[in-house]
């Protein structure tokens, strides 16, 4: 018997797509549903190794944490790590199979994928009562219609329904909804069956009337309208961008730098803030590794790109990239490889994880991802990496600072230490710490203990909270997002759809009405 399913697909990138794809599967789970998430296609360089040791997304990851499940290479077969501007690794069912340009990727490739698509998405309709898919981009790019796998494509070759997510806070709902539907083939309308409003704020009685208007003019109902909510915006899925805000646990308001324009950020004991400094380097992964930080009252984050920016920092965070040769290159650049290479003499703080690891090693030799042979590094560390064409992906355990700590490796380039006091996988000199292991600051012990160690070292008074659970939080952020479903949306019709399809008779729109 084949489970029921439901694509969620937005107007537009950042929509709302993944927190309200989670917010779905919670809310199910909630109700004794065994449901499971799904992304035929997704393009990020924010991903996880689950325990089967295959690459995935990490919002997909966070999705299946959402349904209570162990997440597999099945919830997102296809995974495209961008390199640059016109190139992506190709990641098929959570192994790297080449890079491919935009053009190559979507001049055939694709469509050659759909088979493996359809089959994992089988064979999780055929294990779940439920399965929740997620588009990408909009359903309404029309010039890659012929060879979509993840929007209209595999709705139409599985027979799911589809919800168009818009967020209102952008402006413009009304006319992204009808339009994402106009711009459709008949076939590929019968399946759009409504809409949800994400994101909004004020008197929804105030709304209606649109709301009103769009069933006029499309036949088809809103589902819900989900009020704009703080902090929910949880394992996004980053494409090339830079998040461009400050993390806490307290939030803020925060201006396009991610400086705070004001904030309420406290010890727990009323005593120093702590203040990070996470490097913006280009093609930046797993910018999640700083958020268990973040969730720790009193720690402030902040992403930055100017040496000056890290005179007041007691912790300054070099992150993962996929362009270690060219982050290195950027770091110089900008004048912060000075100014890391500074700190660390004068043993202020640093942490480097995965690439940002390799870029405070001795020597770099990169023939797999830049091609450029030998290069030198930043010199803080006594390690020498070589890239290798295999990828290195597992689930690693151990042991540092007297406690026990999980993470997850991704990367090609491995190391080869000299010297200085080991710290996990890698090394610790002085007051500078680097590691592969991403996803590690999430054990709670470990964190506590790495922060102690930041604080003495900095000079400040801080203790960190010794009740902050990252696991508790992070599931108090997924049960907001099933409140915000069950609260906001009409969840029988959700699960009319979800078990039986979208509703018959749905009329055509064509292109350019109403005149």
């Amino acid at each position: 018997m084949t489970g029921g399913g439901l694509l969620v697909a937005g107007t537009t990138s950042d929509a709302g797509k993944s927190v309200v794809t989670a917010g779905i599967c919670r809310w199910l789970v909630r109700q004794g549903v065994k449901v499971a998430p799904f992304k035929a296609q997704n393009m990020s360089l924010n991903s996880f190794v689950t325990r089967e040791g295959a690459e995935i997304g990490r919002a997909q990851a966070m999705q299946a944490q959402a349904c209570r499940v162990e997440p597999t290479a099945l919830m997102n077969p296809v995974l495209l790590k961008p390199g640059g501007e016109q190139s992506s690794q190709v990641v098929l069912l959570g192994k790297p199979v080449g890079e491919l340009s935009a053009r190559g990727y979507h001049g055939g490739r694709q469509q050659r994928l759909l088979g493996t698509v359809l089959e994992c998405l089988a064979e999780l309709r055929g294990t779940y009562d439920a399965v929740i898919c997620e588009g990408a981009g909009s359903p309404a790019e029309i010039n890659l219609r012929r060879t979509d796998i993840v929007n209209m494509g595999i709705a139409r070759n599985a027979g799911l329904p589809v919800l168009v997510v818009g967020d209102i806070d952008r402006g413009g709902v009304f006319a992204s909804f009808f339009g994402t539907v106009a711009l459709l083939s008949p076939e590929d309308q019968a399946l759009v069956a409504g809409f949800l409003v994400n994101k909004f704020r004020g008197d929804v009685s105030l709304l209606e009337p649109g709301l009103d208007m769009l069933r006029g003019l499309t036949g088809r109902r809103t589902y819900g309208v989900l009020p704009f909510r703080h902090g929910l915006g949880i394992d996004e899925e980053d494409g090339m961008g830079v998040p461009p805000r400050e993390r806490s646990r307290a939030g803020g308001s925060v201006s396009p730098r991610g400086t705070v324009r004001e904030s309420n950020v406290s010890s727990p004991i009323g005593e120093d803030v702590l203040r990070v400094a996470v490097c913006a380097v280009p093609l930046m992964s797993n910018f999640t590794d700083v958020d268990a930080l973040a969730a720790e009252p009193g720690v402030v984050v902040r992403f930055v790109d100017r040496p000056e920016e890290l005179a007041d920092a007691d912790l300054v965070v070099v992150p993962g990239t996929r362009g270690t040769v060219r982050a290195l290159e950027w770091l110089r650049e900008r004048g912060l490889a000075d100014a890391l290479k500074h700190r660390a003499a004068e043993q202020r703080p640093v942490l480097g994880i995965c690439g940002g690891f390799q870029v405070l090693g001795e020597h770099i030799e990169d023939e797999v991802e830049s091609r450029r042979g030998h290069v030198d590094g930043l010199g803080i560390l006594p390690l020498r990496v070589r890239f290798a064409r295999e990828k290195t992906l597992t689930r690693p355990v151990g042991e540092a600072l007297g406690e026990h700590v999980e993470g997850y490796e991704i990367h090609h380039g491995v190391a080869e230490v000299s010297g200085g006091t080991p710290f996990l996988d890698g090394c610790r000199v002085g007051q500078t710490w680097g590691t592969h292991w991403h996803g590690s600051l999430e054990s709670d012990g470990f964190r506590r203990a790495f922060l102690r160690e930041v604080a003495a070292a900095a000079g400040r008074r801080f203790v960190p909270a010794a009740d902050t659970s990252f696991a508790a939080l992070r599931e108090e952020q997924l049960d907001r997002l099933g409140d915000l479903i069950e609260e906001h949306a009409d969840t029988d019709a959700l699960w009319r759809l979800i078990e039986s399809g979208a509703p018959q008779g749905l009329p055509f729109i064509p292109p350019g009405a109403p005149a």
